[in-house]
């Protein structure tokens, strides 16, 4: 049987870790029960990560940065070929796309929203550690959303963001059980999902 790679081994901790934390939370998971269903041993983790909280900051970095560099990526985009300041609207789409090409596509870990749910809803310090790998995104989406919608505090922004990632996740973790608004992964029902949830979420938004 062929031995795996480095880079094989350190994405097999890493898909066990993930649905490891996804399942039983950032306390309940042990590194004893992520090398036993990794079929590795405990130094191997130590080689490729060190300690259980940087093997969390691992998955956290590799789930994290395609979310945040396609954000960025499409607000940079929506920046070039519309006028200052942005609608509401484009930004959210702008916002939540990645989420959803990142979670709901056919090669997507399946515990992945699972998984952000759960970073959402940890003690301290696991939270903080969690909203530090998403935060160069968001600190530009709220740069938008105050131009945008300059009659409202920052502190309002921030909190009316916070609840559209909770939504976000809400509705990614459902998808595909009965009365989902994801019903399937195609991509016509993914974009109906994207528009429902957008115009649920602009009201709240707009108001102040």
């Amino acid at each position: 049987m062929p031995q795996a790679s480095s880079t094989e081994t350190k994405e097999q901790i890493q898909d066990v870790a993930e649905s490891e934390i996804a399942q039983n939370g950032y306390a309940g998971t042990t590194l004893r029960n992520v090398v036993n269903k990794a079929n590795v041993n405990l130094a191997a983790v130590h080689y490729h990560f060190g300690s259980k909280e940087d093997l969390f900051k691992a998955v956290l970095a590799r789930t994290a940065e395609p979310i945040v560099s396609g954000q960025i990526a499409n607000l940079a985009a929506l920046k070039e070929k519309s006028k200052e300041p942005l609608s509401v609207e484009d930004i959210l789409r702008a916002y939540i796309e990645p989420g959803f090409a990142c979670t709901i596509h056919k090669d997507a870990h399946p515990m992945r929203s699972q998984f952000f749910g759960r970073c959402r809803t940890e003690p301290e310090p696991v939270q903080s550690i969690a909203g530090e790998h998403f935060q160069p995104g968001a600190q530009k989406f709220l740069d938008a959303l105050q131009r945008a919608l300059p009659d409202q505090s920052r502190s309002q922004l921030i909190w009316k963001l916070d609840l559209v990632v909770s939504s976000l996740i809400r509705v990614l973790g459902q998808a595909g059980k009965p009365g989902a608004l994801i019903a399937t992964d195609a991509p016509e029902d993914i974009e109906q999902a994207m528009t429902k949830l957008i115009a649920f979420l602009l009201p709240g938004m707009q108001n102040s």
